[in-house]
């Protein structure tokens, strides 16, 4: 008899750690989002049709996204874009991207292993951040709707702003740092009374 594999999140079982955070920094992982790397030009027919079947504009500023209720875009290079999808698969958003852009010399490919997603907010969430990321994160200058690839501690990662305030970010980060960044992130909150 075959057995079946589970799929299993790079931070599976670390509900008690993040437990450890204080009520001023929440820290929790958003796994198997559906994300798919699309590549098109900004001005052409597959950014259009992929537009399209995505029920939003693509962005073509730089260090920028675009949500809607069920997906978000964010501007990875002048002709990239990284989709992200919490309630479609990733097999069929990758098909309906791939048969938009295909014929137009587009091209999307399923990421979704790449990466997972953790959320970080809280009042002094900015303030964990500032710890080991260059960016200037002052909200009147990393606003919602902002998303940038930068360093993390020692961890690549695309940080999305997900409000005006400073108090709520997306963090995507390959698989392979994922425990690494959920400790890094779980020791920067520690003078903002994690308790050990």
């Amino acid at each position: 008899m075959a057995e079946t594999l589970t799929a299993t999140s790079p931070l599976q079982g670390w509900s008690e750690k993040f437990a450890q955070v204080p009520p001023t920094v929440q820290l929790r992982e958003e796994p198997f989002v559906a994300m798919v790397d699309l590549r098109a030009d900004p001005d052409g027919a597959a950014a259009s049709r992929a537009s399209a079947i995505l029920g939003l504009e693509l962005p073509t500023a730089p260090s920028t996204y675009v949500s809607n209720d069920t997906l978000t875009a964010i501007w990875m290079g002048p002709d990239e874009w990284l989709i992200a999808a919490g309630t479609r698969s990733a097999a069929e958003l990758e098909a309906q991207l791939r048969a938009a852009v295909a014929e137009h010399g587009g091209a999307a490919v399923d990421v979704s292993a790449q990466r997972t997603t953790l959320r970080l907010s809280g009042p002094d969430a900015r303030e964990v951040l500032a710890k080991g990321c260059s960016l200037d994160l002052h909200p009147k200058v990393f606003t919602k709707g902002t998303a940038a690839q930068t360093m993390l501690g020692l961890a690549g990662v695309v940080l999305i702003a997900l409000n005006d305030a400073g108090t709520d970010y997306g963090i995507l980060v390959r698989s392979s740092f994922a425990r690494y960044l959920a400790d890094w992130l779980i020791d920067a909150a520690e003078e903002f009374g994690v308790l050990h």
